[in-house]
């Protein structure tokens, strides 16, 4: 990914590569019962498939953001509202997965039913955004 030549193909199949690395990443963490990071890592997943579609639509490297509506919001994706409304959730569990302030709270919140739910919708959103791909 270094070179003054940018290759989006390179690029594109690095972060497709980290996105599923992360999205199993965040189904270990599933198994092991450690709940909110696995929806942290699954936060992880969706940005990474996210920066691949703009690597392949922009032919360009993505901004260093981990908004997950804003960064959908630069590519050709038909976004309906039950999707952007997705994105903004699992945007929060980079947030409350992170600092500590939130952290308490959140690891609460995460029950494996929780859990289970908001990771279904993840695996949903990273099985669409990856169909987007090559």
């Amino acid at each position: 990914m270094t070179g003054d030549k940018f290759d989006s193909a390179q690029v594109t199949s690095f972060w497709i590569a980290e996105a599923e690395e992360a999205l199993q990443v965040a189904e270990n963490l599933v198994a092991s019962k450690d709940y909110s990071y696995a929806l942290f890592f699954g936060h992880l997943a969706i940005e990474k498939i996210l920066k691949a579609l703009h690597a392949h639509q922009l032919n360009r490297h993505a901004p260093p953001i981990h908004n997950l509506v804003g960064l959908a919001s630069t590519l050709d994706l038909p976004l309906s509202d039950s999707r952007k409304a997705a994105l903004a959730r699992v945007t929060t569990f980079n947030i409350q997965a992170r600092y500590p302030d939130f952290k308490r709270a959140f690891r609460k919140k995460c029950t494996p039913t929780y859990t289970a739910r908001q990771l279904a919708s993840i695996q949903g959103l990273f099985k669409w955004l990856r169909s987007q791909l090559p």
